[in-house]
């Protein structure tokens, strides 16, 4: 088979770059290891910065997130005892969406038959090749027999874990990694969340989110020690616990149910330099990890995958070389500022185990800081609904 472009990985980013690769007229196919039910179970992020809603707008894929995504002017930063409100709308113009993970993985498949996006599931023993050249290709096995893709580019959207970083020799390749020392226990319930906009919480017991995934569905997260067992946390036990770290305001308006997803996740600071070599781009997780705190994780990926399908359709429709050779930069210029916000909330609102009074004054000094300053708070928000593209 040939294409323009091999895209690996079929979660948001790859499906997202092929749509709107397609949409220009260029041609490409997406390779994914797993089953489309695989994709789909996978329990990520669920706040939308305005460059992803932006980017499924353009791609005229917004209808359901428009009628079943929940638009929010703001958000909480909790000290234990207080409520501290940041109005995002009224700091700057802007809104977030609140749409799952999932519910855009859907809508990206769905629309991938009658919009012309192959995509080719199950794809085992992925292996990207000659990618240097101008002619790289990638080879892959399904119901027993081998398969190979030749391109002109290869966009590798398959994750941390995937093939397409392995690809660049560690020679060229740079890695900055801040491993955390403690993760989030997720659980994930039919119940109606205690509040219409998120909440973070700093607790001198440690972190708390309340989030929500609609109405009647609501996300909770805790911090805990990386050597917790998920089998030690009933669901009464994390009810209890997000009481207290919530503080009374939230916690006199949670509603308790059965969990339908518990998880505890494992949080990391992760950037790949560079994010280009020869014809391989990286988008998406292949090159970088935000810790969940300021829901940057998809979003980096919309980004990252609109300076790619720019670069891309420059290429193929002006023959415009400088614009793949600047890919990078341009990508991760955006991706060090994200991880910047990203790192400096996580600090902001957890303990560290090496943390100690002082610490934990400073933390407490400066959310009072930020509820008593504009400018703290426009800080936050610029950062918070996504800096320009």
């Amino acid at each position: 088979m040939r294409t323009q472009v091999a895209i690996v990985g079929a979660g948001p980013a790859g499906l997202l770059l092929g749509h709107l690769l397609r949409s220009e007229g260029i041609e490409c196919v997406v390779l994914e290891r797993q089953t489309p039910d695989y994709v789909l179970s996978r329990i990520r992020a669920g706040v939308l910065e305005q460059v992803t809603v932006g980017l499924m707008e353009r791609l005229g894929l917004d209808a359901r997130m428009k009628a079943e995504g929940l638009p929010h002017d703001g958000f909480n930063l909790a000290d234990g005892e207080r409520l501290i409100r940041v109005d995002i709308a009224a700091l700057t113009g802007q809104q977030v969406m609140v749409y799952g993970q999932t519910e855009i993985t859907q809508d990206l498949m769905d629309a991938a038959p009658e919009r012309g996006l192959e995509v080719i599931y199950e794809a085992a023993d992925v292996a990207l090749h000659d990618v240097e050249s101008d002619a790289p290709y990638v080879t892959y096995s399904k119901d027993g027999a081998d398969h190979r893709i030749d391109a002109r580019f290869i966009a590798g959207c398959d994750g941390f874990h995937g093939p397409s970083r392995k690809a660049i020799p560690a020679s060229v390749g740079r890695e900055f990694e801040r491993v955390y020392p403690f993760g989030w226990l997720g659980i994930l319930a039919e119940v109606p969340p205690c509040n219409h906009e998120l909440i973070y919480a700093n607790h001198e017991r440690g972190f708390a989110l309340a989030s929500m995934r609609s109405k009647t569905r609501s996300r909770y997260y805790i911090d805990v020690p990386l050597t917790e067992k998920i089998e030690d946390w009933s669901d009464d036990r994390i009810w209890d616990e997000l009481a207290i770290r919530l503080g009374p305001d939230a916690a006199a308006n949670i509603t308790r149910g059965p969990s339908i997803e518990k998880s505890i996740a494992p949080l990391r600071s992760f950037v790949f330099e560079p994010m280009r070599h020869g014809n391989l781009l990286l988008c998406g997780d292949s090159a970088h990890i935000v810790p969940p705190t300021g829901a940057k994780g998809l979003n980096l990926a919309a980004s990252d995958v609109h300076y790619a399908s720019e670069a891309l359709v420059a290429f193929f429709k002006a023959n415009d070389a400088d614009a793949i050779a600047a890919y990078s930069d341009k990508a991760l210029a955006r991706v060090w500022k994200s991880e910047r916000f990203s790192w400096s909330l996580t600090k902001l609102m957890h303990r560290f185990p090496e943390d100690g009074p002082f610490e934990r004054r400073m933390q407490l000094a400066e959310l009072d800081y930020i509820a008593s300053s504009t400018a703290a708070r426009t800080a936050i928000a610029e950062n918070y609904v996504g800096l320009p593209v």
